[in-house]
């Protein structure tokens, strides 16, 4: 059974995600499901589903549980107060209010050929995850099941002891939904895209040279950033031009290490710790379209927030 569930871990891991918008909260329901399903794996009974489906099925109810009477996760931009360069932070957003990112490596099968996996990365991009939020947790469970992971409607209603008829229904309705609440626009990280390459490393030495001008540069007009925990946003390449530049926002010293977070290009960006190394200071999500960057997402690493850090180590 132990060996069973090891060779699930990825996929389940991503399946939570998808359901519960966090990449801490999706680690903690799979070690959930485990011991639930180590203690009972005396009493699986084979008539009623294979083990994965039997797995499933207890993931499921954990992640229906933990999504019973919590507020809808959203995208940080969203749930931002676009403000003027040099104004204070502001409020922290609610906690659990905010979709938060995963490692791709622990949601993801890196070995898949790399259109699949570009294809996969879509599924855990931060914006559909947000989209996946609108839906009540039962036509969430199905669109993952059927639409992403490909389960048959009969493995479905299977996993959530209802018809085939019901399953069907219940993915029409989620897909009705999801139409109209479209995901944000964004690319993949797609190492294989020369231009988005370019691009990448572009803003990475920018940055780390402190080359304001560059950076705005590769922005678009329209450019938005957020900065988790806090309500704190702004509208606008002028506006992030400004603020990046300003005297108290030098970040000199600071280093972007490439990462692949929620399917997405990422950096974690490290400061001086003032004894020659670096430590974890935030990690930044870029989402890119026409090969500019339209919106930056920096999730401090602050004593009030469930530190990320340790979830993109080895990563």
């Amino acid at each position: 059974m132990e060996e069973a569930l090891a060779g699930l871990r990825t996929e389940l891991t991503g399946y939570c995600y998808r359901m519960l918008g966090s990449g801490n909260d999706a680690e903690d329901a799979v070690q959930e499901t485990f011991e639930r399903v180590l203690r009972a794996a005396d009493r699986y009974d084979a008539a009623r589903g294979s083990v994965r489906t039997w797995v499933y099925r207890i993931a499921t109810n954990i992640c229906v549980d933990l999504l019973r009477g919590s507020a809808r996760r959203a995208l940080p931009i969203d749930l931002s107060v676009p403000g003027k360069a040099g104004e204070p932070f502001g409020a922290l957003l609610a906690a659990g209010a905010e979709v938060r990112p995963v490692p791709d490596r622990l949601v993801l099968d890196l070995t898949q050929d790399p259109a699949t996996l570009v294809v996969r990365r879509e599924s855990v991009r931060l914006a559909f995850v947000a989209a996946l939020q609108h839906l009540p947790a039962r036509q969430r469970s199905v669109l993952i099941l059927r639409d992403v992971l490909c389960w048959p409607a009969a493995e479905v209603a299977t996993l959530l002891e209802t018809s085939a008829a019901s399953v069907t229904s219940a993915l029409q309705r989620a897909r009705a939904t999801l139409r109209t609440v479209a995901p944000r626009p964004g690319d993949v990280l797609d190492p294989s895209d020369g231009a988005q390459r370019e691009l990448l490393a572009r803003y990475c030495a920018a940055f780390e040279s402190h080359d304001i001008a560059g950076l705005v540069s590769l922005l678009h007009e329209d450019a938005t950033t957020s900065m988790p925990p806090f309500t704190w946003g702004l509208l606008g390449r002028e506006q992030i031009g400004l603020a990046m530049g300003a005297p108290e926002a030098a970040c000199a010293g600071h280093r972007l290490v490439p990462v692949a977070a929620s399917g997405q290009p990422a950096f974690w960006q490290l400061r001086p710790d003032g004894e020659g190394g670096h430590v974890p200071f935030a990690l930044m999500m870029l989402d890119i379209v026409d090969n500019r960057v339209i919106n930056t997402t920096t999730w401090l690493e602050l004593p009030m927030t469930a530190p990320l850090w340790p979830l993109f180590q080895n990563s």
